[in-house]
């Protein structure tokens, strides 16, 4: 049998260290000190850096505190003052912050364990699209509230070290003070020290003011990286990843849940209230086969039968936008071809699709070609409009492309309608993109790709 003998893990985190009476014995204090120490350096050169910054503010609180309360009026100088500061702050601060957000980060390791991300998106090409995402993501923000943050903290702990360094310094040389200046006095508070032999017992108190200088050091460090850690780290990529995963496959069950209702409410029309109106129109026809023809009640008859028609056109109507049953019976091409024949602009269709595409596909893209020649009807004074359709083979798997054109006066703008959003916002949730080019005098064009997968579970037909 063999014995040996089991040694104490180190801890791996600041606080875990802290809570374990072999602190002393580990890096951690020398890592908590250091850490702290460097917070004292970097906050006074971002306070320097930062002066021009806040020194309007600054200057309008030294004029409100440098008059008596009674006597105290806000005029236009301390207004200029808060506004100049502010526009300072809002221009100026994130660029300052962003780098000292991301030293930070790296000072973080010293006393706390990964991952630090930083919480950023990828901003667009170009500088104007780096200015947009920065300076409306709230990531940058919380760096500049850090940034502010940190210039009080710093000096709260440069006088906490200093304090307790000076403290051990002269109890450690207590006596030699006292001998090389024999009129010295040193004041402990609770102890005054006017001799050396009154000197000699304070070199024993030195390293207890050393041990208290290395806990205090840890508290501070351990409390700057719970403020760093909530101000300056996103969450987790794989957690941020999870949550979009989540809430992609939400989105696809909602489109699922509402595609099945759509074709629920299009089956009890199509089966139940339009058969009920046919044999209604049914009805009235034999009927009329017991009036004498021309008389009142014929003509009222012929009236309501006139009426039940009209109602059951508008049924058909209803069902075929809410569903059309060419979708599901034939295809995407033929239902392409029979909207285009009830545009009321000349359409031409062309689609090259080898295959039967998965029914979301199928319906989103339907519905977007519908969406479009709605909006070329009613928004535009175009004479002809395109459709084309083709299936693109690629690394990931097939995608459906769809192009919509008409050749009118452009200017379409999403931002002046819901049409053009709900569009979008559609084909997002099937993980497909849309853009959109209408230039002043046209033509404007939509191109739809939509990725052709299939796993998902289709609505029941």
């Amino acid at each position: 049998m063999t014995t040996g003998t089991v040694r104490p893990r180190t801890p791996n985190t600041l606080i875990g260290a802290l809570a374990r009476p072999r602190f002393l014995l580990t890096p951690w204090p020398w890592r908590a000190l250091l850490h702290s120490v460097g917070t004292s350096v970097v906050g006074l050169a971002v306070m320097v850096i930062t002066a021009p910054i806040y020194s309007p503010w600054a200057m309008v609180l030294g004029l409100v505190i440098s008059r008596p309360w009674d006597t105290m009026e806000i005029g236009r100088p301390s207004v200029i003052g808060l506004l100049v500061g502010l526009f300072m702050i809002v221009v100026f601060a994130p660029l300052v912050a962003l780098p000292v957000g991301a030293l930070e980060r790296l000072r973080l390791r010293t006393v706390s364990a990964g991952p630090f991300n930083h919480g950023h998106r990828e901003p667009p090409p170009g500088l104007w699209g780096w200015v947009r995402t920065r300076y409306t993501e709230s990531a940058t923000w919380r760096e500049v509230a850090y940034m502010f943050l940190l210039m009080p903290l710093s000096l709260l702990v440069m006088m906490i070290l200093s304090g307790l360094a000076g403290a051990a310094a002269v109890t450690a040389l207590a006596p030699l003070l006292m001998r090389d200046t024999p009129d010295a006095i040193i004041d402990l508070g609770f102890h005054t020290v006017t001799t050396v032999e009154q000197a000699v017992p304070l070199v024993f108190l030195s390293p207890l003011v050393v041990v208290v200088l290395l806990y205090a050091s840890g508290i501070l460090a351990q409390g700057h990286a719970v403020i760093a850690r909530a101000l300056l780290v996103g969450p987790p990529k794989e957690e941020l990843r999870a949550e979009l995963t989540e809430v992609t496959d939400s989105r696809a069950r909602l489109v699922d849940a509402f595609e099945y209702e759509r074709r629920r409410i299009e089956r009890d029309l199509h089966d139940g209230a339009q058969q009920r109106l046919v044999a209604l129109n049914m009805d009235l026809g034999m009927a009329r086969l017991d009036l004498e023809e021309g008389s009142e009640a014929d003509r009222r008859v012929v009236a309501a039968q006139r009426k039940a028609d009209d109602l059951i056109t508008e049924l058909r109507e209803l069902v075929r936008g809410i569903h059309p049953r060419v979708l599901t019976d034939r295809g995407l091409s033929a239902a392409l071809g029979e909207l285009a024949d009830h545009s009321p602009v000349p359409v031409t269709v062309r689609t090259d699709l080898p295959r039967r595409l998965p029914s979301h596909v199928e319906g989103t893209a339907y519905f977007v070609v519908a969406e479009a020649l709605t909006n070329v009807y009613k928004h535009t004074e175009a004479a002809t409009a395109t459709v084309h359709a083709s299936l693109l083979p690629g690394p990931g798997g097939d995608t459906l492309v769809v192009e919509v054109t008409d050749h009118g006066p452009g200017g379409a703008d999403p931002g002046r309608g819901s049409g053009l959003t709900g569009m979008r916002d559609r084909i997002a949730v099937m993980g497909g993109t849309m853009d959109l080019s209408s230039p002043p005098g046209g033509p404007t064009r939509i191109r739809v790709e939509l990725p052709c997968t299939i796993d998902r579970t289709d609505p029941v037909r």
